[in-house]
């Protein structure tokens, strides 16, 4: 991404909406415990709240850019590297959980390669959640701004997850009840393409009504019902 982005993530992570719902949701599906490497980690706003959450789990991150890497190791106190999810600097079964939120949509990003390493560096029966943008017709100025390359159906990212040798793959969509407002402002408001991001300070009320809708929609897929389309595509998968 570009600097100017990495630095409205570092301002807008630990309380915007958007971040608050996404990580929840990740948050919920990690075990208690284990090594935990967050691919593409930017910076940090995850790693931080997986400390708090989860104290038990021991933390790494990877970010492309030093500067990110830097301030998510000081945000989270995670041990943070700079390299590319392309060819992860670990050895082979080194994790029980990798995590990877908005990263193997990116342009830079060689999906099958790092799906591979990926699945190298977990531990047999290790688990991988990442979270995707989703339904490539809401393509808009937001995806240009953060260079997604990317956006998934649930049907083109477990095919993309399965040609990588994983198994027990599951892919959901989520921000289903919010996609209406995703559309109106990705496809009308922001059309331009030099429109800015969608990350950015909301005025208080209105991200606590946007929080809370994600939360109704949390609460209305805990039986199990999924959901036939929405902004996001969360997909678990588990190395053989």
């Amino acid at each position: 991404m570009d600097t100017r982005e990495y630095e409205l993530m570092d301002a807008a992570e630990e309380a915007m909406w958007w971040y608050r719902a996404m990580h929840a949701r990740i948050l919920a599906l990690l075990p208690e415990q284990g090594r935990l490497l967050d691919a593409g980690c930017g910076t940090g706003g995850f790693l931080k709240r997986v400390r708090a959450a989860r104290p038990a789990l021991q933390l790494s991150g990877l970010e492309y850019f030093a500067d990110a890497a830097r301030r998510a190791g000081e945000k989270s106190g995670a041990e943070v590297l700079a390299g590319s999810i392309n060819s992860l600097p670990y050895a082979d079964a080194s994790f029980d959980v990798v995590s990877s939120l908005d990263v193997m949509c990116h342009m830079a990003v060689d999906e099958p390669a790092a799906l591979s390493e990926i699945h190298r560096v977990l531990t047999p029966g290790g688990m991988v959640v990442v979270n995707l943008p989703a339904l490539p017709w809401l393509r808009s100025a937001h995806d240009i701004r953060v260079h997604t390359a990317r956006r998934y159906t649930r049907a083109s990212a477990t095919a993309a997850f399965t040609q990588a040798g994983f198994t027990r793959i599951r892919a959901r969509y989520w921000n289903t009840l919010l996609l209406p407002l995703m559309i109106i402002q990705r496809k009308i408001l922001a059309r331009d393409a030099d429109a800015p991001s969608d990350v950015m300070h909301f005025k208080p009320w209105l991200d606590r009504t946007l929080f809370a809708v994600t939360e109704v929609e949390r609460m209305l897929a805990a039986p199990g019902i999924p959901f036939s389309l929405g902004g996001s595509v969360i997909v678990t998968a588990h190395r053989p």
